[in-house]
């Protein structure tokens, strides 16, 4: 076993990302060695242009960015980062150029252009026999759903800030699809994707360790009071939606379950996003015949209630609804009840007629044209998405989306939720008796 020591400093020097008048966020590439254990961390040093001492910043940052808040306009400051394990700190990297604290003109749209932030080095997570109380301190209830709870925790040694996901498992069928969900994590290390952190079985859960979120969904986000949703703005959110979902086909992974709930910012007034469950994701051969019967009404295919054979192109037509609300608030599927949604999704009958869509462009019309296709074959993969001009050219369109119809998806949706999750218990009630 090869001797545990400090890792080397960050393959180059920082750089800058977005710039105000009086805050600079500093990126950085990780190291190109980690000493023999993983790197838990980075400590960020900044020094006024022409001082002699470096103020550390921060000791504690968990990703490979980091805004420094608090500067003075015109002011030029030098940064430098060092990375952390638990043998110790690595020395200080090549020192950055001057960067000066000044307005460019933009605001969140800035953001689009700043590296994507890696919350940890790649891990090879293998399932741990032992209680996940002796090595995470278990915090504050997140959410939960119908597989379990998501509680904040925080690594007792490293003291990170992270996820815990509870999972029941009752049976070996449970078990067998939890650890399908890890091994599909395991290949899905991109910055769009939640990544997996740990894992225990303990008692009669299954415990997966998460990269902490703490942004909300996405339409959470885009009906805040501080947020102006326009085409543009949607554009952004489709450019990087379409990027995860381009990475795990490439991966031969569907999703299964894109759908709103499923898309998380990474942290408050960020429009960075992260593509979240996949509890429901499968592995994808194209020369073998796949077949599932599960889904969320409004957002599955046609193929999925069909029982037919599943394909890339079946998580597209979920981007193509999403994309539909995101840029209208309407479901372009949504019936009474689930069997009236399925229905509709099945003729797959849908128009571009309210008023809503009078202002939204002929680019974005074409878009979605090109994933809500009945025909599987006849749809655009990620990769076309990618290419589309939509997404490609630069949106001219500064008129604001209607946020009100959106909140009105968004609480038919928790109602929804409600309702099924009484329907559930009340099931659960009659087979008791």
């Amino acid at each position: 076993m090869a001797a545990k020591e400090p890792p080397d400093p960050p393959a180059d020097c920082p750089f800058s990302g977005r710039v105000t008048k009086n805050s600079i966020t500093v990126v950085w590439p990780g190291t190109t060695y980690d000493g023999g254990s993983i790197v838990t961390g980075y400590i960020v040093e900044m020094q006024k242009k022409g001082d002699k001492t470096w103020k550390v910043l921060t000791k504690d940052v968990f990703s490979t960015s980091y805004q420094a808040t608090g500067l003075k306009e015109n002011e030029e400051y030098l940064f430098r980062v060092s990375c952390v394990n638990s043998s110790g700190a690595s020395k200080p990297s090549a020192v950055s150029e001057p960067i000066k604290a000044t307005d460019e003109g933009g605001d969140e749209a800035n953001e689009e252009d700043e590296p994507d932030e890696q919350a940890f080095e790649a891990r090879d997570v293998k399932v741990r026999n032992t209680n996940v109380k002796e090595f995470y301190q278990i915090k504050e209830e997140l959410g939960r759903g119908k597989f379990g709870t998501v509680n904040k925790c925080v690594e007792k040694k490293t003291k990170k800030i992270l996820a815990a996901k509870f999972i029941k498992v009752n049976s070996k069928a449970d078990r067998d699809e939890v650890e399908n969900e890890i091994s599909i994590m395991q290949i899905l290390q991109h910055p769009k994707l939640l990544q997996l952190y740990d894992a225990f079985a303990t008692g009669d859960s299954l415990v997966l360790i998460l990269e902490f979120v703490s942004g909300g969904e996405l339409f959470e986000r885009v009906v805040a009071e501080d947020f102006q949703l326009t085409e543009k703005e949607a554009v952004f959110f489709l450019r990087q939606i379409t990027e995860g979902v381009e990475f795990m086909h490439e991966k031969h992974i569907l999703h299964l379950d894109m759908k709103p709930e499923n898309i998380l910012c990474v942290r408050p007034k960020s429009n960075k996003i992260k593509i979240i469950d996949f509890g429901l994701a499968r592995k994808y051969n194209p020369k073998e015949s796949l077949k599932v019967m599960f889904g969320t009404p409004e957002f599955v295919a046609p193929e999925v209630i069909n029982y037919d054979q599943i394909s890339e192109a079946t998580d597209m037509w979920s981007v193509g609804v999403i994309c539909y609300v995101l840029l209208s608030g309407l479901s372009p599927f949504m019936g009474d009840n689930d069997a009236e949604t399925i229905c509709n999704v099945t003729t797959a009958e849908w128009d571009f007629e309210d008023e809503s869509f009078d202002e939204i462009s002929d680019a974005a019309k074409d878009f979605i044209e090109k994933l809500l296709v009945l025909d599987p074959r006849e749809r655009n993969l990620a990769k076309d998405c990618r290419e589309h001009d939509w997404l490609k050219k630069d949106v001219a369109s500064s008129h604001k989306i209607s946020k009100a119809r959106i909140r009105r998806f968004l609480a038919r949706r928790k109602w929804q939720k409600a309702f099924n999750a009484v329907r559930a218990l009340t099931r659960m009630g009659k087979l008791s008796l």
